[in-house]
């Protein structure tokens, strides 16, 4: 008997966790089909991918109704339907004939139509690590109440939740002790301190291990990346903020490691490619074929860990003092780190003025209930705000 396949809308398809899941799915044309692809407002690259993969939508949320566009992809016989506008993605991502969601917008603007894809009950593959680091406890009821399948594609919590033992198909935390995230260090992990503040935003870029976007690459060298991913683990994983903890490792083999309570640790493994938590996300609970290549222990030689140092990455200590302060200040961080990367990406700010211009914003906004997504949202845009602020003054007294 034919299997019948499963419909994928991949929210951020230009981008490389888009790229990825895309050969992922070309591996596997019996078990899914794209159902449709979004992009912002990359038309040329959004267009090339529909004519490889023939959705039925093609989504460009960061542009209006354009007759233009919608000629030029029927010319080139692209025969997706073509929609405008951040609405639209919200419609694809809750449409009833789409099975599988894959959330991959970076930053806030992926928080809407994730919580749409949630509301909708969907199979849904979290690589948008701000729906919960802004909306945490809000989103996980949703999940809950629709009865939505949320499975991690970032790495480490990807791995956390194979390392996890499984109960009526959901990860159980019962006898964790510990969750640990694991990092690279980044670029600058044994850089003399006094040299950062000369940092380009191409240096930064430069992750040794990764190959990922502009702003996710500056985020892993401040270790903010890992800040938002201890936020994103303690509501996925319903764990306390101090049983999360950060281990640099710089050879990113180990991806996580959780131990028990009766002592023992168990980690996942893998080469460094975002393939692996992809395939394991869409074959879950079968294991399908990735395309990585397989992991040569003995030619690694060795896997080395040591813990991070705040001096060096305090936008990780940041990230710690606002879950802990809760409600809306992990959105105020969240705002405050997507202003001052952006104004660093320009060479209007400094690299080491990344974390003045978060730690102001988080003083000027005290932690407010986050009870709906409204107060989330408007968190977000009075963060932006004085997060601005923040850069502008950091800049006059550089002038």
């Amino acid at each position: 008997m034919k299997r019948v396949t499963q419909g994928l809308t991949l929210l951020g398809a230009t981008g490389s966790i888009g790229a990825s899941t895309l050969d992922v799915v070309a591996r596997h044309p019996d078990r899914l089909h794209v159902f449709a692809l979004t992009a912002h407002k990359a038309a040329d690259a959004l267009l090339a991918l529909c004519l490889r993969h023939a959705p039925r939508y093609a989504v460009l949320s960061g542009q209006a109704e354009d007759a233009g566009l919608r000629r030029r992809y029927a010319d080139a016989g692209c025969r997706s339907e073509l929609l405008f506008g951040a609405r639209a993605l919200e419609q694809v991502a809750a449409d009833a004939e789409c099975d599988v969601l894959m959330a991959a917008i970076v930053g806030a603007a992926g928080l809407a139509p994730t919580l749409a894809g949630a509301r909708a009950g969907k199979r849904l593959l979290l690589a948008n690590k701000e729906a919960l680091v802004m909306a945490g406890p809000y989103f996980m009821r949703a999940v809950r109440e629709r009865g939505a399948t949320l499975l991690p594609i970032d790495s480490e919590h990807n791995a956390v939740f194979q390392c996890l033992p499984q109960e009526s198909g959901k990860a159980s935390v019962a006898s964790v002790r510990r969750i640990l995230l694991t990092a690279s260090g980044g670029p600058f992990r044994a850089a003399p301190l006094d040299q950062l503040s000369r940092v380009t935003p191409d240096q930064a870029c430069a992750h040794p291990n990764w190959v990922m976007g502009r702003k996710i690459s500056v985020d892993s060298a401040t270790m903010m990346n890992k800040g938002l991913e201890v936020i994103e683990a303690r509501w996925l994983f319903d764990v306390a903020p101090e049983r999360i903890e950060v281990v640099i490792h710089p050879q990113s083999i180990v991806h996580s490691l959780v131990e028990f309570a009766d002592g023992s640790t168990i980690a996942q493994l893998s080469n460094p490619d975002m393939r692996v938590p992809i395939a394991h996300a869409l074959g879950f609970p079968e294991r399908i074929e990735s395309g990585a290549r397989p992991l040569d222990l003995a030619a690694i030689g060795q896997l080395t860990f040591e813990h991070p140092d705040l001096q060096r990455f305090p936008c990780l200590g940041l990230a710690y003092a606002a879950l802990r302060a809760g409600g809306t200040a992990p959105a105020v961080l969240n705002a405050a780190n997507e202003v001052a990367v952006a104004a660093f990406l320009d060479g209007k700010l400094r690299y080491t003025a990344i974390p003045q211009v978060i730690e102001h914003a988080l003083e000027r906004m005290p932690a407010a209930p986050a009870d709906s997504l409204e107060a989330v949202l408007e968190a977000d845009r009075a963060a932006r705000a004085a997060a601005g602020d923040g850069v502008a003054a950091l800049m006059g007294r550089a002038a």
